[in-house]
């Protein structure tokens, strides 16, 4: 029988360690059901898959991080391996933004040889074909979502994320990993900038940039939630570094692995797994203080705010440990 863990929100601009306290709204407001898991294994992740309820179908996506470097912190074939081959899914990436291992279709598949990742499943470089556009929602900063062309292609995605820091959006999760990561290049330069260019980096609008990021999010996932298609969102708190996967050379983590989490709520997980970083019991050797202020400095919050605000989920959450 599951153990359920009902958690109410705090802000997560609270201080760290604060206890949570309970939200005014929370007898009003619709929680969504986030799973956990403190399993990080092939099993584990398969086991919170099913945990969630909703067999995939048709072309499935999944869509992870092929990482910068074989010292980044994505998640390795052999952790995720069997839940892919059980839902018969491509691996879908796309191009970065940047020069790098990932800058180009070529350079992207060596690098995603290397990785390991052609020895479970397709590897499907989404803009490789060029890209396409999705209508956004909230346009207060960007006009269309510029996706990879081929995201057409698929019936139901697993948006895989690895939770941990970011350099510049202070941490990513599902919601980075949908905006960011489905964007194809133009579309990511054109969220960093807010929606001001598709061909330079334009950083000067940390706020528009997240609120951007949430916008992208939202069109990715009402476009999965037309008829016929459907999305779920897994979290992996494995290698909790202060940098992204997207860094070669990522700083080394200063606090210890915490579980796997997912959800039909992409702006309830990411909720949750940025509690559990917020409300962390510290110790000499698990000290979750680097990442927290990682995220405070660039109001890494924000993103989850904005984009419960704009109606992509709630961060009113009940966690069920099924462990």
């Amino acid at each position: 029988m599951y153990l359920v863990l009902c958690l109410t929100i705090c802000m997560a601009s609270c201080a760290k360690n604060a206890p949570v306290q309970d939200n005014p709204q929370a007898d009003t407001t619709a929680k969504a059901t986030v799973y956990f898991t403190s399993d990080i294994s092939a099993e584990g992740l398969v086991k919170i898959y099913k945990a969630l309820g909703v067999p995939t179908h048709g072309r499935v996506a999944v869509k992870i991080s092929t990482g910068e470097s074989s010292q980044s912190n994505h998640l390795r074939p052999e952790l995720i391996g069997d839940l892919v081959r059980l839902v018969g899914g491509n691996l879908v990436e796309c191009n970065t933004a940047y020069g790098g291992s990932r800058s180009t279709t070529a350079r992207h598949r060596k690098a995603i040889a290397e990785r390991g990742y052609n020895t479970i499943a397709t590897v499907d470089i989404m803009d490789e074909e060029g890209d396409m556009r999705l209508p956004v929602a909230d346009s207060s900063h960007i006009r269309y979502d510029i996706v990879d062309s081929h995201l057409a292609n698929y019936d139901f995605m697993i948006n895989l994320a690895h939770f941990k820091g970011h350099a510049m959006g202070g941490f990513g999760g599902v919601l980075k990993n949908q905006s960011i990561g489905v964007a194809s290049s133009r579309g990511k330069l054109y969220i960093h900038s807010a929606g001001r260019s598709t061909t330079q980096w334009m950083s000067n609008d940390q706020d528009g940039f997240l609120e951007s990021m949430a916008a992208a999010a939202q069109a990715v996932h009402n476009y999965f939630k037309q008829e016929g298609r459907d999305i779920i969102y897994i979290n992996v708190m494995n290698n909790l570094s202060v940098d992204c996967d997207c860094d070669g050379h990522p700083a080394t983590p200063r606090m210890a692995n915490i579980g796997i989490l997912a959800s039909t709520d992409p702006v309830a997980l990411d909720q949750a797994c940025l509690d559990l970083v917020f409300n962390h019991e510290d110790t000499p050797s698990d000290n979750a203080q680097p990442l927290v202020d990682r995220i405070n400095q660039l109001h890494g919050t924000h993103t989850v705010e904005y984009a419960e605000q704009i109606g992509l989920g709630t961060r009113q959450y009940t966690l069920v440990k099924i462990d």
